[in-house]
């Protein structure tokens, strides 16, 4: 056999993996009770997975359901693995790949939105800057003295970053992120 043949028939030969690792965003309804994240998250770090986004909230209360919102990254296969694990959790009700269902329907990703408050401590026209800053990035102030702000802003990660990034050299000291909340598009539910 030559360099460029495949060896055949033996079960131990595994094909290299060639797809690259994407970043999906995973939407799981559980039922709302003690130990369920702990369990999701589990399954994550048993495995080596990493979690690059996480938010959990109940979202149907009479129903007791909550949704928890995942963002990973891998491979094709491994987050097809990933989402058939989730969804041999007992509690768990429905996992869903938002990502692959947006580009089912066409679009490129599910809408995804993150909130971030972010203290800037400044004088000036650091503090002047600042501000210009917020009203171009459409962030509110919720908190201000005469020696520091705390901004908030809603939008896509990448516009937090950039937002953070600018702010860095401005007295920037501190920044909370809730994760990302997302969605698809169209009339139907997860």
């Amino acid at each position: 056999m030559n360099a460029h043949q495949l060896p055949t028939g033996s079960a131990y030969f595994i094909a290299p993996e060639t797809a690259k690792a994407e970043s999906h965003t995973l939407s799981v309804l559980v039922s709302n009770e003690p130990g369920v994240l702990a369990r999701v998250i589990g399954l994550f770090s048993g495995r080596g997975y990493n979690i690059e986004s996480l938010t959990v909230s109940e979202t149907e209360h009479e129903a007791h359901l909550s949704r928890i919102t995942i963002v990973t990254r891998g491979t094709p296969s491994v987050l097809e693995q990933i989402k058939a694990q989730l969804e041999r959790i007992v509690p768990v009700h429905r996992v869903v790949d938002l990502t692959v269902r947006a580009q089912s329907l066409g679009q490129e990703r599910p809408i995804e939105r993150e909130v971030a408050l972010i203290k800037v401590v400044g004088s000036g026209e650091h503090r002047a800057e600042t501000l210009r800053l917020a009203d171009a990035f459409q962030a509110k102030v919720v908190d201000a003295t005469v020696e520091h702000f705390i901004l908030e802003i809603t939008g896509k990660s990448s516009k937090i970053d950039q937002f953070v990034a600018i702010l860095k050299p401005l007295g920037l000291i501190e920044i909370c992120r809730t994760g990302i909340a997302a969605m698809n598009r169209g009339p139907q539910g997860m």
